[in-house]
């Protein structure tokens, strides 16, 4: 029985010659890892994001929230509303502006993130695993070069 023969080997060389389209690439992979490992939690990404900046940083409105993680506005609404059906957030009158809405955690909230961050660091050795720690620092470094962190 003849063999079949060997699919061309191309989106290396494709990589290779633009950049943009491996980021693209690996961004997607790295969407997909990021959102079953979040699930496994009962969080989207976005929720697991919006929990861990509110526990880092206080109580944000939305908006804040939205550009900082660079969630657009519509979804930060549903990822928002989503959180304080569950407890995990509550949206109250922000004093020095009423006409939006501060967006604190709450102590429901600081344990489902306690709970996902104690397996972030596996999840990240399992994803990143075929890069050293060296070359995982440098990615790091070059995509918050891109990004201008």
């Amino acid at each position: 029985m003849p063999s079949k023969p060997a699919r061309p080997a191309y989106f290396p060389t494709l990589a290779a010659e633009r950049p943009d389209i491996a980021m693209c690439r690996a961004s997607a992979y790295l969407a997909r890892a990021a959102d079953a490992h979040a699930t496994r939690h009962g969080l989207g990404v976005g929720q697991h994001l919006v929990l861990k900046m509110l526990d880092a940083v206080g109580p944000c409105s939305q908006q804040v929230l939205s550009e900082e993680l660079r969630i657009d506005r519509s979804v930060m609404v549903s990822v928002c509303d989503d959180l304080d059906r569950s407890g995990f957030v509550r949206r109250e009158r922000n004093p020095d502006d009423r006409r939006s809405y501060a967006v604190t955690i709450t102590g429901k909230g600081r344990e489902r993130l306690a709970e996902a961050e104690s397996t972030v660091s596996s999840y990240l050795e399992e994803t990143f695993a075929p890069l050293t720690a060296s070359e995982r620092a440098q990615l790091t470094a070059l995509v918050g070069k891109l990004m201008q962190l």
